[in-house]
């Protein structure tokens, strides 16, 4: 019996699992989610069980990194195989959902010529008719746009198969989340639980709150045989005492936490960007973990959808202390920019404030607007994604996540209407992946390499990123968001050198920077500034 008062430990890993593949931000809205479904994650399994000794060689290829190649050696093929079979049974409707997708689109480019539209609506699958409209732009070209909120109501949005995945971590290391589902084992528990579950608020609040492992074990129906491996993941030791959360002197303090993760904090408000949170262990990169927040965290703000920045791992720990979560507001029902307003709404976030651009959130002592965020998507239509101006104690700061600088006489209107900038955050991964390696199971039409490769998703080049600073007359500049920290290798799958463009390229505008003195630096693993 584990009746005596204990904490969860600080390297207790939670991942988020649907059908027993993390969850990505892609992965879990129903529509998107379909697609991911079928035309991945079905597909990497069908690969893995056909020749495993590929799998097992390209995923151990540094170059390989990031590839669809599944992690396991081949005595793993029959857990793949039953997990497979159980897949197309279980999620039967869902993937007959994403065929319909296709066969709509096929239908829309077959029939839709530029006339009235109305009588195709007969002819759209059965399984979404009262869940699409169908519409042209005003070159005539067709498109559909789903209704979003009753999809979350059907069996493509399937909670029954959401679970948590429990374990102890000891390293930076782990599989890629896009190519490697995670298997229960004697190291690693799977918990049905639904991920907007109010019972895993009071397991992630055993971090600072201690109660008896047979209490929380029994509120989340742990059976018998889980149990010594769950006992595992507590300890009566309480956690060494950290630095005072929260900010009291004057001014702004930023806490680097990684990527492009930052603490916002004046006396008034705490402000939390993209969370990505490090769980602690012995490591010699120094890191701030969740132990390092404060207990309460006023405002979760989100700049876009990509799967370093939309993190439910880190999201769903913090759900019960965060009071608001700020996203770009988009509900237009486009199959790959689905709401993120209607994802964390569904994941159990009690509060969810979608902004447009230009719009503002007023808090004490200061605020919150949506800027415009132009590039790094691929030149697709999506409107998941905005920078933020935070203003508090007389101070502005740009968190401009991976914002390319298409047009610099944008930031330029910017600084005739907000100012001069004290501290700007731009991500500078310049060369970045192409569509397909995220976007690719949602695309309806194959296009050439050539295509795919001309599109890369990338940020800031030194040019891009030098007008920009100048434009808005930063008086200091930090980059960040660049995937540098190893504990983002599971969703990055990056592996630069000194000589990678994305380090060239940065060195060479935080050395123009400090030269035209401006205070600039590149962030890695945790830092503390003062404004």
């Amino acid at each position: 019996m584990q009746s005596t008062p204990s904490y969860l430990k600080a390297n207790a890993r939670t991942e988020p699992l649907l059908r027993q593949w993390y969850a990505v931000s892609l992965a879990v809205p129903p529509a998107s989610g379909a697609m991911f479904l079928a035309n991945s994650q079905i597909q990497i399994m069908k690969s893995y069980v056909l020749s495993p000794e590929t799998h097992a060689t390209a995923s151990q290829d540094p170059s390989m990194i990031g590839g669809p190649f599944m992690n396991y050696a081949e005595s793993r093929v029959p857990e793949i195989q039953a997990l497979l079979d159980r897949t197309l049974t279980q999620a039967k409707p869902i993937l007959e959902f994403a065929e319909n997708i296709r066969s709509l689109d096929q239908l829309m480019r077959r029939e839709a010529k530029g006339f009235s539209l109305e009588p195709l609506y007969a002819q759209i699958p059965d399984a979404l008719k009262g869940y699409v409209e169908l519409t042209y732009d005003l070159n005539h070209v067709p498109s559909f746009r789903l209704i979003e909120q009753l999809l979350y109501r059907t069996p493509v949005y399937d909670r029954a198969s959401q679970s948590i995945g429990l374990s102890l971590v000891d390293s930076d290391e782990r599989p890629f989340v896009l190519s490697t589902p995670r298997l229960p084992g004697s190291d690693y528990l799977c918990l049905n639980l639904a991920f907007d579950d109010p019972r895993l608020d009071e397991l992630f609040a055993m971090k600072r709150t201690p109660r008896p492992v047979d209490e929380i074990a029994e509120l989340l129906e742990v059976g018998a045989a889980d149990r010594p491996l769950f006992d595992t993941l507590f300890t009566q030791v309480e956690p060494q005492p950290r630095p005072k959360a929260g900010f009291a002197s004057d001014g702004v303090r930023v806490r680097y936490f990684g990527h492009a993760c930052l603490l916002i904090e004046t006396r008034e408000v705490s402000i939390l960007t993209d969370p990505m949170i490090s769980y602690e262990y012995e490591s010699s990169i120094e890191r701030q973990t969740y132990a390092d927040l404060p207990e309460v965290i006023d405002y979760v703000i989100i700049t876009h959808a990509h799967l370093d920045h939309v993190v439910l791992e880190s999201l769903l720990q913090l759900r019960h202390k965060v009071g608001c979560v700020v996203v770009p507001r988009n509900n237009r029902g486009a199959l790959a920019d689905p709401s993120l307003q209607l994802l964390l709404s569904h994941l159990g976030f009690r509060k969810v404030i979608g902004l447009d651009e230009f719009e503002s959130i007023e808090f004490e002592g200061g605020s919150l607007t949506a800027l415009p965020f132009l590039g790094e998507h691929h030149d697709l239509n999506l409107h998941s994604r905005i920078k933020y101006l935070v203003r508090a104690c007389n101070k502005s700061i740009v968190v401009a996540a991976d914002a390319c600088n298409l047009e610099t006489q944008l930031y330029r209107h910017l600084h005739a209407e907000y100012g001069d900038i004290d501290a700007l955050f731009l991500g500078m991964e310049c060369d970045g992946a192409p569509p397909s390696w995220f976007y690719g199971p949602l695309m309806l039409r194959k296009q050439s390499r050539e295509m795919d490769y001309s599109r890369q998703g990338s940020a800031c080049n030194y040019t891009r990123a030098i007008e920009l600073a100048d434009s808005l007359r930063c008086k200091k500049a930090y980059v960040y968001a660049m995937g540098l920290e190893p504990w983002l290798s599971y969703i990055m799958s990056i592996n630069w050198t000194a000589d990678s463009l994305q380090i060239t390229e940065s060195d060479r505008f935080l050395a123009t920077c400090r030269e035209r003195g401006v205070e600039a630096e590149r962030l890695f693993g945790q830092k503390t500034l003062h404004l």
